[in-house]
């Protein structure tokens, strides 16, 4: 569980806090196997014996003040009699104790219910087709289940199913694959006129991938698009004959989560679907009307972005609670360059713990590796999240892929939850009074994370098991729990000393997506551009660095825009620029597309901190040979290039890695580097570290297209996006920015 603060020291007051013009909140990743400095947990068992405060269900800690009979709550400062399993236990040295010894734990609970639960945990996998699309999509759709079928853990199960005018049913424990269909009402209202249960029994559809995995695989040879002839007779007839589309997306999700659904907490624990789709849904239930996307956004100055964030019907919203409450995580996987609305079918994916994919072609797409690598990493499900803070303060907003509980404030579920998925929190004063300055209780944060895992049975000792139950999957419920003790600042330097940049970035991506979702990008752009504003008017007012004189006409060119005093927050103009330069928030006018604006928000409100910062602003780095870096870091601008002299840059963009030959490179260094390289391992070492598979581009300068690389260039770009090379983007941003701090400043 890795956490990282804005600002390691913590703000005094409401007062202090205003003052220093920073968002203030933390980062959490639960999953993560280490802390944030590479620390893992003690491990242990009887998480549920563990004392909790009697009045802010605190867990016990390190930081608790322990008597022989009670205990001091660290959160609270209440004092909670010990009960008499505890007193016996905390009487053994401390350091056999996991609650003892560390201030990060994660504990074994029991499961609920009988040892008969433990033997319901075969994962379960369905892909669902769509079959109105082309060859090359099937092709690829192909590729990435073989992949996928290469990842699943013996003991799984697995289905496929396909989609277009019908719901396709395939049976491939037989000697041959049998495949049953059910016709979709072509209208938007009608429900299938039967159950998939009905078709075909759910456990003759999933097959046990250790024994059919090579019918699975020849099933997959089976796969082709329906023809124009089969689309005529079973979808509907428009207007005057005309064609109407086939693509019954919503209906066959709707029927397929109530199909697993019987046997949600029989068969599975966690089914998990993989919907892999062409283009938008356009037949039966959930159709989505593409036609909003056209010229006359661009033409009548209507805010197109405003205009296509929000999603269109809430169909898919609905059929994710479906999905919930049938045990199912959705991945999406669109494969399409035409308008398919993923504003609308996102929620699908994010709102039922899945991930969200989009690629514009199936030429260089990297589907294959992307399933094979999400398959291949530990995954939690069924997990809840909780942030506890000591009396003073309290959590503001939460950002990230779950949903609240009903019923109890600041505690977030989780469906589906990887080593990558990294949740956000800000914080406020719960009164005026704020930190005491000469108290000895500093500011504490519980996160208490508790989830559940599928062991597979090589991970557990076979004695442990009654015989019945050797060579299954079991379940096993854990609870993971970090608790951190923060300084308080005693002035605004102390404050500004302590940030962390990342985080703040991280904080205000969050902000801007929910103001660009709520009021459009615009609305967005001036968030940011405000902030930067008052955090620059607040740092120089507290360092004096202004001096107030009547008419002073030089009072912005005495304005410190580059935060020259405080390193700690230098990053940030940079920072603020990019992201304004980013197609998260670049106008649609500048051709961004609003499915790839979609996949961004969904792609940047799941990332850690740094890797964040590597999407925003992307890391440039300089080799005087593929086996000898130069430089670690440049700025992102074509004089950063000229300057240095190097031959090759590697950029780092998060989901993109470029090597660049300059044209002035010697033409004996070798093209592309050599794999045994020092280049070649560094690049292998990042695309190790991600979440999703980079796409990886080779470029000679003078002999390849090299838009895709200058095009990272940001700093020479106008940051309002005339697109535009001008020698004054980065540098004309902090002249506006200084202007509207000393109009601010007056």
């Amino acid at each position: 569980m890795a956490v990282r603060a804005t600002v390691s020291r913590f703000p005094i007051d409401s007062d202090a806090l205003e003052a220093s013009g920073l968002p203030w909140g933390l980062t959490v990743t639960p999953f993560a196997s280490k802390d944030e400095t590479g620390i893992g947990p003690a491990y242990g068992s009887n998480g549920h014996t563990l004392p909790r405060c009697e009045n802010c269900y605190a867990y016990f800690n390190t930081y608790c003040e322990l008597d022989q009979w009670a205990w001091t709550c660290s959160l609270c400062g209440t004092l909670n009699g010990l009960p008499s399993d505890a007193i016996a236990r905390y009487s053994y040295p401390h350091d056999s104790i996991p609650e003892m010894s560390s201030s990060f734990v994660d504990l074994e609970l029991p499961l609920d219910g009988s040892e008969e639960e433990m033997t319901q945990a075969r994962p379960v996998y369905l892909a669902a087709i769509d079959l109105s699309s082309s060859e090359e999509f099937l092709e690829l759709t192909k590729s990435a289940l073989l992949a996928a079928l290469e990842a699943l853990s013996p003991g799984s199960l697995f289905g496929l199913a396909t989609f277009s005018h019908k719901i396709g049913l395939y049976n491939v424990q037989g000697p041959i694959p049998v495949v049953k269909n059910v016709f979709i009402p072509p209208d938007a209202e009608s429900k299938l006129p039967l159950e998939l249960e009905d078709a075909m029994p759910l456990l003759q559809f999933l097959a046990p991938v250790e024994t059919c995995k090579d019918r699975i695989a020849a099933a997959l040879e089976t796969l082709r698009p329906i023809t124009s002839w089969e689309r005529s007779s079973g979808a509907a007839q428009g207007i005057d004959g005309v064609l109407m589309g086939g693509r019954g997306f919503g209906t066959a999700m709707e029927a397929l989560f109530n199909y697993l659904g019987s046997e949600f907490g029989n068969t599975f624990a966690l089914a998990r679907v993989f919907a892999f789709i062409s283009g938008p849904p356009d037949y039966g239930r959930g159709q989505l009307d593409t036609s909003r996307y056209g010229e006359q956004y661009a033409s009548k100055r209507v805010d197109a972005d405003r205009a296509l964030l929000p999603e269109q019907t809430p169909f898919y919203k609905d059929l994710a609670t479906i999905a919930v409450q049938s045990g199912v995580c959705v991945d999406l996987f669109a494969v399409t360059n035409e308008y398919t609305d993923l504003a609308s079918l996102k929620f699908l994916s994010i709102e039922s713990g899945g991930s969200l994919f989009l690629y514009s072609s199936t030429d260089d797409s990297t589907l294959p590796q992307d399933m094979f690598r999400m398959l291949n990493r530990p995954y939690a499900f069924n997990c809840v999240l909780r942030l506890r803070t000591s009396t003073e303060f309290k959590p503001l907003h939460s950002y990230g892929h779950f949903f609240p509980d009903p019923q109890y404030e600041n505690l977030q579920h989780i469906i589906c939850c990887d080593s990558y998925a990294t949740y956000a929190y800000d914080f406020d004063f719960a009164n005026n009074t704020g930190f005491s300055r000469h108290s000895r209780e500093p500011p504490v944060v519980q996160i208490a994370f508790q989830y559940t895992v599928v062991v597979p049975p090589e991970g557990l000792q076979n004695s442990e098991l009654p015989s019945s139950n050797r060579g299954k999957h079991l379940l096993q419920r854990r609870l993971r729990i970090r608790t951190m003790q923060f300084e308080t600042a005693q002035n605004i330097n102390e404050i500004y000393d302590s940030v962390d940049p990342e985080v703040v970035l991280s904080l205000l991506v969050h902000k801007v997506i929910l103001v660009s979702l709520e009021d459009g990008v615009r609305e967005g752009r001036a968030l940011l551009h405000d902030w930067l504003v008052i955090l620059t008017a607040q740092y120089n007012d507290a360092y004096n660095l202004v001096q107030y004189k009547n008419g002073n006409k030089s009072m912005s060119s005495q304005i410190d825009i580059t935060f020259s005093q405080c390193p700690q927050l230098e990053p940030l103009p940079r920072l603020v620029f990019a992201l304004l330069r980013n197609p998260l928030l670049r106008f649609h006018e500048e051709g961004v597309h609003p499915d790839y604006r979609i996949y961004l928000q969904c792609l940047f409100s799941v990332l850690e901190p740094s890797s964040l910062h590597c999407g925003i602003y992307p890391s440039l780095t300089s080799y005087s040979t593929p086996d000898k870096q130069a430089y670690p870091r440049h700025s992102l601008s074509r004089a950063a290039l000229i300057t240095s002299g190097s031959p090759i840059f590697f950029l780092d963009a998060y989901t993109t890695l470029i090597v660049f030959y300059t044209s002035t490179a010697d033409p004996s260094l070798p093209f592309p580097p050599p794999q045994d390289c020092l280049l070649r391992k560094n690049i292998n070492m990042v695309k190790q570290g991600r979440s999703i598979t980079p796409k990886l581009m080779f470029i000679r300068e003078g002999k390849d297209d090299a838009t895709a690389f200058e095009n990272y260039l940001i700093e020479e770009q106008d940051v309002d996006g005339s697109g535009f090379a001008s020698a004054r983007g980065f540098v004309s941003f902090l002249d506006d920015v200084s202007q509207s701090v000393a109009e601010y400043m007056k």
